[in-house]
């Protein structure tokens, strides 16, 4: 009997000192490890958003991971909303979890 997993979408706004520690690098690398699809990007504003697709308890564990981030970020507050699949198709083709442009 096969097990059924949901696949979630999620948005996470970022703040802290959230940029110019490797929080976005972070970001990616973590996500990849939990084979999960989306992006990451820095916002003119000085936090990150990043969009997390996969499974239900891996999406739910990567938000809590964003709320500590690497080493060197101090992380003020995680605006964890769901998504659309509009949203996680602003990567590029192909890619399966990408680091965008600041917006």
């Amino acid at each position: 009997m096969g097990e059924t997993h949901a696949v979630i979408i999620r948005h996470a706004a970022v703040r802290g000192r959230v940029q110019g520690v490797g929080y976005r690098a972070w970001v990616a690398h973590t996500a990849r490890q939990r084979d999960l699809e989306g992006w990451v990007r820095n916002r003119r504003d000085g936090s990150v958003e990043a969009v997390f697709a996969g499974e239900a308890d891996e999406v739910t564990q990567m938000i809590a991971d964003c709320r500590h981030g690497p080493r060197l970020a101090h992380v003020s507050a995680v605006d964890d909303q769901p998504a659309t699949a509009d949203m996680l198709n602003l990567r590029p083709p192909g890619e399966r979890f990408a680091v965008l442009a600041t917006l």
